[in-house]
Protein backbone atom coordinates (compact mmCIF):
# COMPACT_ATOMS: atom_id res chain seq x y z
CA UNK A 1 0.00 0.00 0.00
CA UNK A 2 1.14 3.21 -1.16
CA UNK A 3 1.66 5.86 1.61
CA UNK A 4 2.29 8.91 -1.20
CA UNK A 5 -0.80 10.55 0.03
CA UNK A 6 0.79 11.85 3.40
CA UNK A 7 1.43 15.20 4.29
CA UNK A 8 4.55 16.51 2.00
CA UNK A 9 5.19 19.04 3.98
CA UNK A 10 5.79 20.08 7.74
CA UNK A 11 5.09 24.01 7.35
CA UNK A 12 1.81 25.95 8.14
CA UNK A 13 -0.35 25.42 5.39
CA UNK A 14 -3.10 23.16 6.66
CA UNK A 15 -5.15 20.62 4.72
CA UNK A 16 -8.43 19.99 4.47
CA UNK A 17 -10.13 16.58 3.21
CA UNK A 18 -13.36 16.40 1.68
CA UNK A 19 -15.49 12.98 1.27
CA UNK A 20 -17.76 13.53 -1.55
CA UNK A 21 -17.88 15.35 -4.39
CA UNK A 22 -21.03 16.57 -4.63
CA UNK A 23 -23.52 19.43 -3.30
CA UNK A 24 -22.61 19.37 0.78
CA UNK A 25 -18.89 18.25 -0.20
CA UNK A 26 -17.93 20.80 -3.24
CA UNK A 27 -20.03 23.53 -1.80
CA UNK A 28 -17.83 23.39 1.33
CA UNK A 29 -14.51 23.11 -0.35
CA UNK A 30 -15.40 26.01 -2.26
CA UNK A 31 -16.38 27.69 0.51
CA UNK A 32 -13.47 26.86 2.40
CA UNK A 33 -11.63 28.21 -1.28
CA UNK A 34 -13.33 31.45 -0.83
CA UNK A 35 -12.01 32.17 2.53
CA UNK A 36 -8.42 30.77 2.03
CA UNK A 37 -5.95 30.63 -0.82
CA UNK A 38 -3.79 27.98 -1.71
CA UNK A 39 -0.80 29.18 0.62
CA UNK A 40 -2.50 28.35 3.52
CA UNK A 41 -5.01 25.66 3.16
CA UNK A 42 -4.25 23.00 0.76
CA UNK A 43 -7.97 21.15 -0.17
CA UNK A 44 -7.91 17.38 -1.27
CA UNK A 45 -11.57 16.14 -2.35
CA UNK A 46 -12.40 12.59 -3.35
CA UNK A 47 -15.44 11.44 -5.48
CA UNK A 48 -15.84 7.66 -5.95
CA UNK A 49 -18.25 8.08 -8.63
CA UNK A 50 -17.74 10.10 -12.41
CA UNK A 51 -20.04 13.52 -11.59
CA UNK A 52 -19.48 16.16 -8.89
CA UNK A 53 -21.71 18.90 -8.03
CA UNK A 54 -24.96 17.50 -9.81
CA UNK A 55 -28.55 17.85 -9.35
CA UNK A 56 -29.66 14.25 -8.17
CA UNK A 57 -33.59 15.94 -7.80
CA UNK A 58 -33.52 16.67 -11.63
CA UNK A 59 -32.51 13.02 -12.75
CA UNK A 60 -36.55 12.16 -13.13
CA UNK A 61 -37.00 15.08 -15.38
CA UNK A 62 -34.31 14.05 -17.60
CA UNK A 63 -35.59 10.55 -17.53
CA UNK A 64 -38.84 11.97 -18.34
CA UNK A 65 -37.31 14.35 -21.02
CA UNK A 66 -38.36 17.72 -19.75
CA UNK A 67 -34.07 17.86 -19.26
CA UNK A 68 -32.71 16.79 -22.44
CA UNK A 69 -29.08 17.18 -21.92
CA UNK A 70 -27.19 15.51 -18.81
CA UNK A 71 -24.90 17.94 -18.39
CA UNK A 72 -27.65 20.34 -18.07
CA UNK A 73 -28.25 18.82 -14.08
CA UNK A 74 -23.86 19.57 -13.50
CA UNK A 75 -23.38 22.52 -11.58
CA UNK A 76 -19.86 22.60 -11.63
CA UNK A 77 -17.40 20.10 -13.43
CA UNK A 78 -14.44 18.36 -12.08
CA UNK A 79 -12.11 20.75 -14.12
CA UNK A 80 -13.97 23.37 -13.10
CA UNK A 81 -13.38 22.72 -9.23
CA UNK A 82 -10.18 21.83 -10.02
CA UNK A 83 -9.49 25.81 -11.42
CA UNK A 84 -9.88 26.81 -8.55
CA UNK A 85 -6.69 24.89 -6.44
CA UNK A 86 -9.01 22.46 -5.06
CA UNK A 87 -7.25 18.52 -5.08
CA UNK A 88 -10.05 16.77 -6.47
CA UNK A 89 -9.47 13.09 -7.23
CA UNK A 90 -12.37 11.19 -9.01
CA UNK A 91 -13.19 7.64 -9.26
CA UNK A 92 -11.24 7.21 -5.97
CA UNK A 93 -13.36 5.90 -2.96
CA UNK A 94 -12.48 6.41 0.78
CA UNK A 95 -12.77 3.03 2.65
CA UNK A 96 -11.66 4.09 5.77
CA UNK A 97 -10.86 7.14 8.31
CA UNK A 98 -8.06 6.85 10.88
CA UNK A 99 -9.71 9.38 13.36
CA UNK A 100 -6.44 8.80 15.68
CA UNK A 101 -3.68 9.11 12.98
CA UNK A 102 -5.85 12.07 11.57
CA UNK A 103 -5.55 10.44 7.63
CA UNK A 104 -8.08 8.62 5.72
CA UNK A 105 -7.54 5.52 2.63
CA UNK A 106 -8.34 5.60 -0.50
CA UNK A 107 -8.61 3.37 -3.35
CA UNK A 108 -8.53 4.52 -6.76
CA UNK A 109 -11.69 2.71 -8.88
CA UNK A 110 -9.65 1.90 -11.75
CA UNK A 111 -6.17 0.69 -11.07
CA UNK A 112 -7.03 -0.85 -7.33
CA UNK A 113 -4.51 1.15 -5.94
CA UNK A 114 -4.28 2.31 -2.28
CA UNK A 115 -2.85 4.76 -0.12
CA UNK A 116 -3.36 7.27 2.72
CA UNK A 117 -4.06 11.06 2.64
CA UNK A 118 -3.70 12.49 6.32
CA UNK A 119 -5.62 15.64 7.31
CA UNK A 120 -6.01 18.19 9.55
CA UNK A 121 -9.60 19.25 9.09
CA UNK A 122 -11.87 16.44 7.71
CA UNK A 123 -15.44 16.89 5.70
CA UNK A 124 -17.77 13.58 5.97
CA UNK A 125 -20.23 14.26 2.38
CA UNK A 126 -21.21 10.52 1.83
CA UNK A 127 -24.65 11.37 0.94
CA UNK A 128 -27.43 8.60 1.10
CA UNK A 129 -28.01 5.26 -0.39
CA UNK A 130 -31.15 3.78 -1.73
CA UNK A 131 -33.54 1.48 0.03
CA UNK A 132 -32.90 -1.79 -2.06
CA UNK A 133 -34.41 -4.73 0.07
CA UNK A 134 -33.25 -8.05 0.24
CA UNK A 135 -35.72 -9.98 -2.07
CA UNK A 136 -35.54 -12.19 -4.36
CA UNK A 137 -34.54 -10.84 -7.84
CA UNK A 138 -33.94 -7.44 -6.67
CA UNK A 139 -30.57 -7.65 -8.29
CA UNK A 140 -31.62 -8.54 -11.62
CA UNK A 141 -31.16 -6.80 -14.93
CA UNK A 142 -34.27 -4.30 -15.61
CA UNK A 143 -34.17 -3.32 -12.07
CA UNK A 144 -33.07 0.42 -11.49
CA UNK A 145 -32.46 2.62 -8.73
CA UNK A 146 -32.31 6.13 -9.42
CA UNK A 147 -29.51 8.04 -7.29
CA UNK A 148 -26.68 9.43 -9.17
CA UNK A 149 -26.18 10.23 -13.15
CA UNK A 150 -24.99 6.72 -13.76
CA UNK A 151 -27.96 5.37 -12.39
CA UNK A 152 -30.39 7.58 -14.70
CA UNK A 153 -27.83 7.03 -17.43
CA UNK A 154 -28.71 2.90 -16.79
CA UNK A 155 -31.99 4.00 -16.93
CA UNK A 156 -32.14 5.62 -19.70
CA UNK A 157 -30.06 2.66 -21.55
CA UNK A 158 -32.45 -0.19 -20.57
CA UNK A 159 -35.45 2.08 -21.66
CA UNK A 160 -33.92 2.58 -25.13
CA UNK A 161 -33.28 -1.35 -25.48
CA UNK A 162 -36.56 -2.35 -23.99
CA UNK A 163 -39.10 -3.19 -26.00
CA UNK A 164 -41.67 -3.92 -23.91
CA UNK A 165 -44.22 -0.91 -22.50
CA UNK A 166 -44.66 -2.06 -19.11
CA UNK A 167 -42.76 -0.57 -15.88
CA UNK A 168 -43.42 -1.02 -11.91
CA UNK A 169 -42.76 1.51 -10.05
CA UNK A 170 -41.81 0.20 -6.66
CA UNK A 171 -43.00 3.03 -3.69
CA UNK A 172 -44.68 6.00 -3.42
CA UNK A 173 -42.72 8.25 -2.31
CA UNK A 174 -41.26 11.96 -3.85
CA UNK A 175 -38.76 9.99 -6.03
CA UNK A 176 -41.59 6.89 -6.88
CA UNK A 177 -44.30 9.63 -7.91
CA UNK A 178 -41.77 11.74 -9.91
CA UNK A 179 -40.77 8.69 -11.45
CA UNK A 180 -43.92 7.37 -12.08
CA UNK A 181 -44.71 10.43 -14.24
CA UNK A 182 -41.15 10.60 -16.22
CA UNK A 183 -42.23 6.78 -17.36
CA UNK A 184 -45.52 8.18 -18.01
CA UNK A 185 -43.85 10.71 -20.40
CA UNK A 186 -41.99 8.08 -21.94
CA UNK A 187 -44.99 6.58 -23.11
CA UNK A 188 -45.22 3.54 -20.19
CA UNK A 189 -48.38 1.60 -18.79
CA UNK A 190 -47.47 2.68 -15.19
CA UNK A 191 -48.16 0.94 -12.20
CA UNK A 192 -46.92 1.79 -8.72
CA UNK A 193 -47.12 -0.86 -5.78
CA UNK A 194 -47.24 1.30 -2.53
CA UNK A 195 -46.82 -0.80 1.22
CA UNK A 196 -48.65 1.96 2.71
CA UNK A 197 -52.34 3.42 3.02
CA UNK A 198 -51.97 5.86 0.44
CA UNK A 199 -49.02 7.22 -1.89
CA UNK A 200 -46.81 10.32 -0.61
CA UNK A 201 -46.29 9.15 2.95
CA UNK A 202 -45.17 12.32 3.89
CA UNK A 203 -48.59 13.70 3.94
CA UNK A 204 -51.23 12.76 5.64
CA UNK A 205 -53.41 9.87 4.60
CA UNK A 206 -56.58 12.44 3.82
CA UNK A 207 -54.09 14.63 1.56
CA UNK A 208 -52.25 11.27 -0.31
CA UNK A 209 -55.63 10.45 -1.22
CA UNK A 210 -56.20 13.19 -3.29
CA UNK A 211 -52.78 12.29 -4.73
CA UNK A 212 -53.66 9.23 -5.15
CA UNK A 213 -57.09 10.18 -7.24
CA UNK A 214 -55.06 12.34 -9.29
CA UNK A 215 -53.13 9.58 -10.35
CA UNK A 216 -55.72 6.94 -11.26
CA UNK A 217 -57.24 9.80 -13.35
CA UNK A 218 -53.48 10.78 -14.82
CA UNK A 219 -53.42 6.56 -15.82
CA UNK A 220 -51.31 5.49 -13.38
CA UNK A 221 -52.10 2.24 -11.40
CA UNK A 222 -51.79 3.03 -7.84
CA UNK A 223 -51.55 0.21 -6.04
CA UNK A 224 -51.59 0.72 -1.99
CA UNK A 225 -50.99 -1.65 0.96
CA UNK A 226 -49.06 -3.91 -1.61
CA UNK A 227 -45.40 -5.32 0.22
CA UNK A 228 -43.11 -6.24 -2.53
CA UNK A 229 -41.69 -9.68 -1.65
CA UNK A 230 -40.17 -10.59 -5.20
CA UNK A 231 -38.87 -9.91 -8.52
CA UNK A 232 -39.47 -12.49 -11.23
CA UNK A 233 -37.04 -12.96 -13.70
CA UNK A 234 -37.67 -14.55 -17.31
CA UNK A 235 -35.49 -16.96 -19.44
CA UNK A 236 -32.81 -14.17 -19.97
CA UNK A 237 -32.13 -13.48 -16.49
CA UNK A 238 -34.40 -9.51 -16.95
CA UNK A 239 -37.26 -8.80 -14.76
CA UNK A 240 -40.12 -9.49 -15.83
CA UNK A 241 -42.77 -9.49 -13.20
CA UNK A 242 -43.03 -7.53 -9.50
CA UNK A 243 -44.84 -10.17 -6.72
CA UNK A 244 -46.75 -7.94 -3.99
CA UNK A 245 -49.48 -9.38 -2.26
CA UNK A 246 -49.78 -12.76 -3.83
CA UNK A 247 -49.93 -10.87 -7.49
CA UNK A 248 -47.99 -10.48 -10.10
CA UNK A 249 -47.22 -7.17 -11.89
CA UNK A 250 -45.93 -7.34 -15.20
CA UNK A 251 -42.69 -5.29 -15.93
CA UNK A 252 -40.41 -4.72 -18.32
CA UNK A 253 -38.77 -2.35 -16.28
CA UNK A 254 -38.87 -1.95 -12.65
CA UNK A 255 -37.91 1.04 -10.60
CA UNK A 256 -37.03 1.46 -6.77
CA UNK A 257 -38.13 4.69 -5.37
CA UNK A 258 -38.70 3.43 -1.76
CA UNK A 259 -36.59 6.07 -0.42
CA UNK A 260 -32.87 6.33 0.84
CA UNK A 261 -30.70 6.18 4.37
CA UNK A 262 -27.49 7.81 5.33
CA UNK A 263 -24.66 6.19 4.33
CA UNK A 264 -22.71 6.10 6.83
CA UNK A 265 -20.38 2.82 6.87
CA UNK A 266 -17.52 4.98 7.32
CA UNK A 267 -18.70 7.24 10.06
CA UNK A 268 -19.67 4.22 12.18
CA UNK A 269 -16.58 1.91 11.44
CA UNK A 270 -14.55 5.01 12.48
CA UNK A 271 -16.66 5.26 15.85
CA UNK A 272 -18.11 8.73 15.20
CA UNK A 273 -21.57 9.18 16.71
CA UNK A 274 -24.67 8.24 15.03
CA UNK A 275 -28.67 9.57 15.43
CA UNK A 276 -31.69 7.26 15.67
CA UNK A 277 -32.18 7.54 12.08
CA UNK A 278 -28.43 6.40 11.22
CA UNK A 279 -26.92 9.83 10.12
CA UNK A 280 -24.02 11.44 11.77
CA UNK A 281 -24.83 13.89 14.81
CA UNK A 282 -23.20 17.39 14.27
CA UNK A 283 -23.48 20.92 16.35
CA UNK A 284 -24.86 23.68 14.36
CA UNK A 285 -21.69 24.20 12.96
CA UNK A 286 -22.13 21.26 11.49
CA UNK A 287 -18.77 20.01 13.29
CA UNK A 288 -19.11 16.13 14.11
CA UNK A 289 -20.01 16.14 17.94
CA UNK A 290 -17.06 15.15 19.95
CA UNK A 291 -14.65 16.20 17.36
CA UNK A 292 -13.12 19.36 16.50
CA UNK A 293 -11.62 19.13 13.57
CA UNK A 294 -14.39 16.89 11.48
CA UNK A 295 -17.18 18.12 9.92
CA UNK A 296 -20.61 16.38 8.27
CA UNK A 297 -23.04 17.66 5.92
CA UNK A 298 -25.44 16.78 3.25
CA UNK A 299 -27.46 13.81 2.86
CA UNK A 300 -25.21 11.85 5.57
CA UNK A 301 -26.22 13.25 8.54
CA UNK A 302 -29.38 14.24 11.08
CA UNK A 303 -30.65 17.76 11.20
CA UNK A 304 -32.51 19.70 14.57
CA UNK A 305 -36.45 19.90 13.47
CA UNK A 306 -37.35 23.39 14.21
CA UNK A 307 -41.21 22.42 15.52
CA UNK A 308 -41.00 19.49 17.06
CA UNK A 309 -37.36 19.86 18.89
CA UNK A 310 -36.03 15.95 17.50
CA UNK A 311 -33.84 15.05 15.17
CA UNK A 312 -34.47 13.94 11.87
CA UNK A 313 -33.19 12.93 8.38
CA UNK A 314 -33.91 14.73 5.53
CA UNK A 315 -32.11 13.98 2.07
CA UNK A 316 -32.76 17.55 0.04
CA UNK A 317 -30.23 19.07 -2.17
CA UNK A 318 -31.39 22.42 -0.69
CA UNK A 319 -30.02 21.22 3.13
CA UNK A 320 -27.00 19.60 1.73
CA UNK A 321 -25.87 23.22 -0.28
CA UNK A 322 -26.74 25.38 2.85
CA UNK A 323 -24.92 23.29 5.45
CA UNK A 324 -21.38 22.62 2.63
CA UNK A 325 -21.33 26.44 2.87
CA UNK A 326 -21.28 26.85 6.72
CA UNK A 327 -18.68 23.72 6.70
CA UNK A 328 -17.05 25.46 4.40
CA UNK A 329 -16.94 28.96 6.25
CA UNK A 330 -15.90 27.24 9.58
CA UNK A 331 -13.36 25.18 7.98
CA UNK A 332 -11.79 28.30 6.07
CA UNK A 333 -11.74 30.24 9.71
CA UNK A 334 -14.49 32.12 9.61
CA UNK A 335 -17.69 31.64 11.67
CA UNK A 336 -21.40 30.00 10.14
CA UNK A 337 -24.25 27.82 11.47
CA UNK A 338 -27.20 25.63 10.59
CA UNK A 339 -30.15 26.24 13.01
CA UNK A 340 -32.37 23.45 11.52
CA UNK A 341 -35.34 22.99 9.25
CA UNK A 342 -38.94 23.06 9.37
CA UNK A 343 -39.22 19.89 6.92
CA UNK A 344 -40.32 22.18 3.26
CA UNK A 345 -40.66 19.39 0.24
CA UNK A 346 -42.32 20.31 -2.74
CA UNK A 347 -42.97 17.67 -5.54
CA UNK A 348 -45.49 16.88 -8.43
CA UNK A 349 -46.92 14.09 -10.48
CA UNK A 350 -48.37 15.52 -14.06
CA UNK A 351 -50.00 19.07 -13.59
CA UNK A 352 -50.48 18.25 -9.81
CA UNK A 353 -48.92 19.93 -7.37
CA UNK A 354 -47.73 18.75 -3.89
CA UNK A 355 -46.35 20.20 -0.74
CA UNK A 356 -45.77 20.00 2.43
CA UNK A 357 -43.69 21.72 5.65
CA UNK A 358 -43.65 21.35 9.47
CA UNK A 359 -45.60 18.45 11.57
CA UNK A 360 -48.10 15.73 10.18
CA UNK A 361 -50.72 14.72 12.73
CA UNK A 362 -48.45 11.58 13.66
CA UNK A 363 -45.76 13.60 13.81
CA UNK A 364 -47.41 16.41 16.63
CA UNK A 365 -48.99 13.27 18.51
CA UNK A 366 -45.51 11.46 18.52
CA UNK A 367 -44.18 14.82 19.55
CA UNK A 368 -46.51 15.00 22.25
CA UNK A 369 -48.09 17.69 21.09
CA UNK A 370 -52.01 18.83 21.50
CA UNK A 371 -53.03 19.99 18.34
CA UNK A 372 -56.30 20.78 15.80
CA UNK A 373 -56.41 20.57 12.23
CA UNK A 374 -58.43 22.20 9.39
CA UNK A 375 -58.57 21.41 6.06
CA UNK A 376 -59.79 24.12 3.03
CA UNK A 377 -61.03 24.00 -0.32
CA UNK A 378 -59.70 27.01 -2.33
CA UNK A 379 -58.07 28.04 -5.49
CA UNK A 380 -55.19 29.42 -6.96
CA UNK A 381 -56.30 32.76 -8.61
CA UNK A 382 -59.64 34.30 -8.07
CA UNK A 383 -62.40 32.58 -9.14
CA UNK A 384 -63.69 34.79 -11.79
CA UNK A 385 -60.10 34.79 -13.15
CA UNK A 386 -59.31 32.29 -16.19
CA UNK A 387 -57.06 29.23 -15.29
CA UNK A 388 -58.35 29.42 -11.52
CA UNK A 389 -57.22 26.01 -9.90
CA UNK A 390 -59.11 24.23 -6.95
CA UNK A 391 -56.26 23.86 -4.08
CA UNK A 392 -56.55 22.39 -1.01
CA UNK A 393 -54.56 23.19 1.90
CA UNK A 394 -54.17 21.30 5.97
CA UNK A 395 -53.03 23.29 8.54
CA UNK A 396 -52.24 22.13 11.78
CA UNK A 397 -51.77 24.12 15.08
CA UNK A 398 -50.93 23.93 18.41
CA UNK A 399 -53.94 23.84 20.46
CA UNK A 400 -54.14 26.60 23.38
CA UNK A 401 -50.95 28.63 22.01
CA UNK A 402 -52.13 28.56 18.82
CA UNK A 403 -48.57 27.98 17.16
CA UNK A 404 -48.58 26.61 13.49
CA UNK A 405 -47.46 23.51 13.45
CA UNK A 406 -47.29 22.26 9.80
CA UNK A 407 -49.36 23.26 6.46
CA UNK A 408 -49.79 20.73 3.41
CA UNK A 409 -51.07 21.69 0.00
CA UNK A 410 -52.10 19.79 -3.02
CA UNK A 411 -53.59 21.07 -6.02
CA UNK A 412 -52.88 22.85 -9.69
CA UNK A 413 -50.38 25.48 -11.04
CA UNK A 414 -49.49 28.12 -8.33
CA UNK A 415 -50.03 25.79 -5.36
CA UNK A 416 -46.96 24.29 -4.16
CA UNK A 417 -44.96 27.26 -3.77
CA UNK A 418 -47.48 28.85 -1.43
CA UNK A 419 -46.11 26.41 1.20
CA UNK A 420 -43.26 28.85 1.31
CA UNK A 421 -45.19 31.06 3.35
CA UNK A 422 -46.03 28.79 5.87
CA UNK A 423 -42.38 27.60 6.22
CA UNK A 424 -41.29 31.10 6.90
CA UNK A 425 -44.14 31.22 9.75
CA UNK A 426 -43.18 27.93 10.74
CA UNK A 427 -39.18 29.36 11.53
CA UNK A 428 -40.66 32.47 13.00
CA UNK A 429 -42.96 30.79 15.41
CA UNK A 430 -45.95 32.35 14.34
CA UNK A 431 -49.16 31.62 15.55
CA UNK A 432 -52.46 31.11 13.22
CA UNK A 433 -53.91 34.10 14.12
CA UNK A 434 -50.54 35.90 13.56
CA UNK A 435 -50.78 34.50 10.00
CA UNK A 436 -53.98 35.51 9.29
CA UNK A 437 -52.23 38.93 9.68
CA UNK A 438 -49.36 38.47 6.79
CA UNK A 439 -49.97 41.27 3.91
CA UNK A 440 -49.45 38.81 1.25
CA UNK A 441 -49.01 39.69 -2.27
CA UNK A 442 -52.74 39.85 -4.45
CA UNK A 443 -54.35 40.44 -7.94
CA UNK A 444 -56.92 38.31 -9.44
CA UNK A 445 -54.14 36.57 -11.88
CA UNK A 446 -51.96 35.30 -8.86
CA UNK A 447 -54.70 34.69 -5.97
CA UNK A 448 -57.97 35.43 -4.34
CA UNK A 449 -58.26 37.99 -2.27
CA UNK A 450 -57.73 36.04 0.76
CA UNK A 451 -54.50 33.58 0.11
CA UNK A 452 -55.82 30.25 0.83
CA UNK A 453 -52.90 29.89 2.97
CA UNK A 454 -54.33 32.46 5.12
CA UNK A 455 -58.37 30.80 4.23
CA UNK A 456 -56.48 28.16 6.28
CA UNK A 457 -54.92 29.92 9.20
CA UNK A 458 -58.14 31.78 9.51
CA UNK A 459 -60.11 28.49 9.84
CA UNK A 460 -57.51 27.18 11.98
CA UNK A 461 -57.73 30.31 14.67
CA UNK A 462 -61.41 29.51 14.92
CA UNK A 463 -60.66 25.74 15.67
CA UNK A 464 -58.11 27.08 18.81
CA UNK A 465 -60.54 29.42 20.01
CA UNK A 466 -63.35 26.74 20.17
CA UNK A 467 -61.35 24.08 21.62
CA UNK A 468 -58.93 25.88 24.13
CA UNK A 469 -57.21 24.16 26.39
Amino acid sequence: MSMSGTRPDGGGRERLVVIGGDAAGMSAASQARRLRDPDRLEIVAFERGHFTSFSACGIPYWVGGDVTDRDDLIARTPEEHRARDIDLRMRTEVTEIDVTGGRVRARDADSGAESWTSYDKLVIATGARPVRPELPGIDAPGVHGVQTLDDGQALLDTLAATKGRRAVVVGAGYIGVEMAEALLNRGYEVTVLNRGAEPMATLDPDMGRMVHDAMAGMGITMVNDAEVTEVLTGDDGRARAVVAGGTEYPADVVVLGIGVRPETALARAAGLPLGAHGGLLTDLAMRVRGYENIWAGGDCVEVLDLVSGSERHIALGTHANKQGQVIGTNAGGGYATFPGVVGTAVSKVCALEIARTGLREKDARRAGLRYVAVTIESSSRAGYYPGAAPMTVKMLAERRTGRLLGTQIVGREGAAKRVDVAAVALTAGMTVEQMTALDLGYAPPFSPVWDPVLVAARRATTAVREQGA
